[in-house]
C-alpha cells in the first residue's frame, strides 16, 4: 500500500545524570571527589533514502524514541550516549512542525538528513565542581530532557514525466507498457487509487521515471474527486504528459477533457502549468479515433501525439519527445 501523509511524535533521549562520589582507597582516604559526567541523549533523526518509498510503515508508529544517555561512574569515567534513532523516510519527503505549520526541511535527495530532536546534555559530576576553595563537593547536576515535538511528514514523489488526465484517459495501460510497474486496470473510472511510478526505457541507452497520477476531474484543485491528493506529486515532475482519450468511447470530448485537466492543474498551481509539456491522444486504434485525433490537433493548434499503448504504436516517438523536453 501506498502512503503520502502522516504524522508522528519525536522524542530525544534524556542526557545522564553526574555522580557525586569521593575516593576511598587505602593510601588516599581524603582522595577528592571523582564523580564523572552523564552521558548524552541520543538524537532523532530523520534520513532520506531510495530504500523506502512509502510513509506507510513510518505512520503505523506515533512515537519514536532515542535512546537515554547513561549515569557518571565512579573514577571518573564518563556515562555512555543514549543511541540516536535514525528513521529512514522517502526521497522527496517534507517536514513540517506540525504546532506551527512551517516547513522544517525538505528531503530532496538521499542522503539529506534532519536532527529533528537533540538529546539532553549529560549532567556534570562532582568532579567537575571542585576548586582550590571548594575541594569536597557534594553536588552533581542531573541530565538534560531530550526535545520532544510532533511532526507532519508529506511526500512528494520524484519523477521526471508526469501523466495527467480525466480517469480511465489511459495512463496506467501507458505506464505498463512503458515500464515494468503494475498498476490497476480495468474498463471504468478511478482504478488507480494511489500514484505508480516506472521506469521507462528510451533508446539503447537512457531511461525516464514516469509517474502515473490518479485521474483528476472538475473541481479536483478543490477538492474534489482523488486526484487533488495527487496533484502535489505532480509539482517535482520536470515534463507533464496530459493525455486524453479519443476512442469513440470517451465520455468527454477531446478538447473539452484537455480544458478540464489543464483548469485543474493551473488552479492547484500557475507555476506548474507553465511546466513543459506535450499533448496525447490515447486509444488511436481505429480510422474514427484517428479523426477524432486529427480534430483535436486542429482545435488545439499543437501538436498531437499519437498512441495505442496496448498496440504499441506512437508510444516510442513520445517517449523520445518527453526525454528531449526533460534532458533540455
Amino acid at each position: 500500500m501506498f502512503r503520502d501523509e502522516c504524522e508522528i511524535r519525536v522524542v530525544a533521549g534524556k542526557g545522564g545524570d553526574g555522580l557525586v562520589s569521593f575516593r576511598h582507597e587505602k593510601y588516599a582516604p581524603k582522595g577528592g571527589p571523582d564523580g564523572g559526567d552523564g552521558g548524552d541523549g541520543g538524537d532523532v533523526v530523520l534520513r532520506a533514502t531510495t530504500e523506502v518509498t512509502s510513509l506507510l510503515e513510518i505512520g503505523r508508529k506515533p512515537r519514536y524514541r532515542a535512546g537515554s544517555g547513561r549515569p557518571g561512574g565512579a573514577r571518573n569515567c564518563s556515562g555512555s550516549s543514549g543511541d540516536h534513532l535514525v528513521v529512514q523516510v522517502p526521497v522527496g519527503t517534507m517536514i513540517f512542525d506540525k504546532v506551527r505549520g512551517n516547513l522544517l526541511r525538505d528531503l530532496a535527495a538521499a542522503g539529506d538528513e534532519i536532527v529533528l530532536a537533540a538529546g539532553g546534555r549529560g549532567g556534570r559530576g562532582n568532579a567537575r565542581f571542585a576548586t582550590a576553595i571548594h575541594q569536597t563537593p557534594r553536588h552533581a547536576e542531573s541530565g538534560q530532557p531530550g526535545e520532544e515535538r510532533e511532526v507532519r511528514l508529506e511526500l512528494k514523489l520524484f519523477a521526471e514525466v508526469g501523466l495527467v488526465g480525466l480517469p480511465n484517459a489511459g495512463k496506467s495501460t501507458l505506464l505498463a507498457s512503458i515500464s515494468q510497474a503494475t498498476p490497476k486496470i480495468a474498463d471504468y473510472p478511478f482504478t488507480t487509487l494511489q500514484p505508480q511510478v516506472g521506469i521507462a526505457a528510451v533508446g539503447s541507452f537512457d531511461t525516464l521515471v514516469v509517474a502515473d497520477l490518479p485521474g483528476l476531474i472538475e473541481g479536483a484543485a478543490e477538492g474534489v474527486g482523488l486526484g487533488h491528493r495527487f496533484l502535489r506529486h505532480v509539482e517535482r515532475c520536470r515534463v507533464l504528459l496530459y493525455l486524453v482519450d479519443v476512442s469513440s468511447d470517451a465520455t468527454t470530448e477531446p478538447a473539452e477533457a484537455w480544458r478540464i485537466v489543464r483548469g485543474e492543474v493551473e488552479r492547484y498551481s500557475s507555476e506548474l502549468v507553465d511546466r513543459p509539456s506535450l499533448l496525447v491522444a490515447t486509444k488511436v486504434e481505429d480510422e474514427s479515433s484517428a479523426e477524432r485525433a486529427a480534430a483535436f490537433e486542429l482545435e488545439a493548434g499543437t501538436t498531437v501525439y499519437r498512441i495505442s499503448s496496448v498496440m504499441g504504436e506512437g508510444v516510442d516517438r513520445l517517449l523520445l519527445a518527453a526525454r528531449a523536453l526533460v534532458r533540455g
